[in-house]
């Protein structure tokens, strides 16, 4: 199997028991079957969006072996690795591989400040491992380190390193890393579902996408557009899901939405783990008329 990321590869939630005390195994499958009815070209377990920090070892690697095994080989399986320790991040990826994935991707380590040199080492040595295929996930606002398109560059280099998710909010750092790893030959995507069209138009191959959780074939509407080449009517479905875009990058809340959105479609996720907040009652109407306009696309 293919492992490059390319097209739309959703990043899918953790759903959890009503007190939030265990994962709903039943639930996940369930989450996994609306994803991959909805066309997507991969899925993402055990990101943010998933509430990594808030699983133990043992829950990350049930919920990669659920997918895993939901999917049946319909598409490959990307399991969230990352770890503020090349140790732990080294160990989740072989715990991952174990459950049957097909790649890791992996920020760079959180919490302390950490140079250029050793963040590329960080990597190297994950790679090194040789548990899985790694795809590089930059994103600045929660790890705190910020990985430039130059260091991308010399990642894309490296043997094992299949692509990138980028998720730095300024999109000019893509289009740099794009230019700058164009002889890598490697799968470089966007995570902010906001700038899917723009990322398209600019060389990226494809998406990580939390909207793509909620309304997979939509998002994978507007990806077979633009390879269609219909850019105006890429672009009104691109003006079409940013009602929900909105809700979904990187507000500290981003998590509640998305479980939200999924039990107003009949998919019921459980609630988020504490301390990430519950949905705002006020906004329930808001998310209600972005999803209605977008489902009844769908219907028509």
């Amino acid at each position: 199997m293919d492992v490059a990321p390319t097209g739309v590869i959703p990043a899918i939630p953790t759903p959890f028991s009503s007190d939030g005390g265990w994962v709903d195994e039943a639930a996940l499958r369930q989450i996994v079957r609306h994803v991959l009815d909805g066309g997507v070209h991969g899925i993402m377990t055990t990101g943010g969006t998933g509430e990594f920090p808030h699983l133990s070892r043992e829950e990350r690697r049930r919920v990669t072996e659920i997918v895993v095994s939901e999917t049946a080989g319909a598409a490959p399986v990307y399991a969230g690795t990352g770890a503020c320790s090349t140790w732990e991040a080294i160990a989740l990826g072989e715990d991952a591989a174990t459950a049957g994935a097909h790649a890791a991707i992996l920020t760079p380590p959180f919490y302390f400040r950490i140079p250029d040199e050793m963040l590329y080492r960080h990597f190297a040595d994950v790679v090194a491992s040789e548990a899985l295929p790694v795809v590089v996930y930059n994103n600045p606002l929660y790890t705190g380190n910020n990985l430039s398109p130059a260091l991308i560059a010399s990642l894309m280099d490296l043997d094992g390193v299949v692509g990138l998710k980028q998720s730095n909010d300024d999109l000019g750092q893509l289009v740099d890393a794009l230019r700058l790893a164009e002889t890598s030959g490697r799968s470089l995507c966007t995570g902010i579902d906001s700038q899917f069209y723009a990322a398209l138009c600019v060389g990226a191959r494809g998406i990580f996408s939390t909207a793509a959780a909620i309304v997979p074939a939509q998002v994978v509407r507007l990806y077979d557009l633009v390879q269609e080449g219909d850019h105006n009517t890429a672009l009104e479905q691109h003006r079409q899901l940013q009602p929900l875009n909105r809700f979904l990058e990187y507000d500290p809340g981003y998590v509640s939405p998305t479980k939200e959105a999924l039990e107003m479609l009949g998919l019921d996720c459980g609630p988020v783990r504490r301390p990430l907040p519950d949905f705002p009652e006020g906004e329930r109407a808001a998310l209600r008329k972005a999803l209605d306009t977008l489902v009844e696309q769908v219907v028509a």
